[in-house]
């Protein structure tokens, strides 16, 4: 079954209306990524600012601040994975590779985890999503999982595996691309450990402060918000039944890319960004999972992970 079938068996975009909202757009993507890290750049200055004059300590709000920017920074990946962030590759490309850095996602790893994403959304067996991360069997893990700390130790672990044993052998890393994922992590590393050479030649924890520990930080906005795109919607290939549109404020959807508008990008992967708020007033009463801002679907998504441990759920939701 198609994903861009609804769950009434109809197909809500005609071609024309699909090549229409499928035009990218280099200035819509530059004005998006130049106020998301123009803000992480200013955020970032007041904190060596009241850092330096202060102490850290008076600081902290900010570092908590610059990591809901900072981590949401995995939205760019996302959206230049799918090359419609931008219509120029190159910049794609650039903005890709810069971002998934600054996370500490290697970027063509990640395309090809989440294209099978794509491919086998709410599969158990095969959607990588899935696969990466069991159902928590407590509480405890459940606030580890939503912390997102566990995320964060996998990516790192992860990442030296592949940079330190050559081993890239997850099933959705075909065999031609396994050099590419094992030179992409060393080169990751790499750049890590220069940064941490410099920092300790300069004395600065100016990094750690605007950088490391908001990226740590900023797991607890990001990773509730990623969780919410799938967990307890339905097992089948309709993006209308397996996933999830959550309404929430306009500085929400600015920063996360309109990403919550789920349901619609995953139907239609090949729209841009900007066009998915549009496509919404198309499709939104054939979209069964409507999630009414984060807060509530936070406390559907934990309730359902607590059913799903104790048998009550089917084993499916979302990384």
């Amino acid at each position: 079954m198609s994903n861009a079938i609804t769950a009434t068996g109809e197909k809500p975009l005609t071609p024309a209306m699909l090549r229409e909202l499928s035009v990218r757009s280099d200035w819509q993507g530059l004005v998006r990524a130049a106020s998301h890290y123009g803000v992480i750049v200013v955020v970032g200055a007041l904190i060596w600012l009241v850092s330096s004059r202060y102490g850290i300590v008076w600081a902290l709000p900010l570092v908590v601040i610059q990591g809901y920017f900072v981590a949401f920074l995995f939205m760019v990946v996302h959206e230049t994975a799918h090359k419609t962030a931008f219509r120029s590759r190159a910049l794609n490309l650039t903005f890709g590779q810069l971002s998934s850095f600054a996370v500490g996602l290697p970027y063509e790893y990640y395309c090809l985890f989440h294209w099978d994403h794509h491919r086998y959304t709410q599969d158990p067996m095969r959607d990588p999503e899935l696969l990466s991360v069991p159902i928590p069997t407590s509480d405890a893990q459940l606030v580890i999982v939503y912390s997102g700390l566990r995320q964060v130790a996998f990516r790192v672990r992860l990442m030296l595996r592949h940079a330190l044993t050559g081993n890239a052998t997850s099933p959705w890393i075909p065999e031609s691309k396994r050099h590419i994922v094992v030179t992409e992590a060393r080169l990751h590393l790499a750049g890590y450990v220069a940064l941490l050479l410099a920092s300790v030649a300069l004395h600065s924890l100016i990094l750690l402060w605007v950088w490391v520990v908001p990226v740590i930080v900023g797991q607890l906005f990001l990773r509730p918000y990623l969780l919410a795109e799938h967990t307890g919607c339905d097992r089948t290939r309709s993006a209308f039944q397996n996933t999830r549109t959550t309404y929430t404020a306009m500085f929400v959807r600015w920063f996360a890319w309109n990403m919550p508008y789920h349901v619609e990008h995953h139907a239609y992967p090949s729209i841009p960004f900007h066009a998915l708020p549009k496509l919404n007033r198309i499709v939104a009463d054939q979209i069964v999972y409507r999630g009414p801002g984060y807060i509530a679907v936070t406390r559907q998504t934990w309730a359902w992970f607590r059913r799903a441990r104790n048998g009550i759920e089917s084993p499916i939701g979302s990384d």
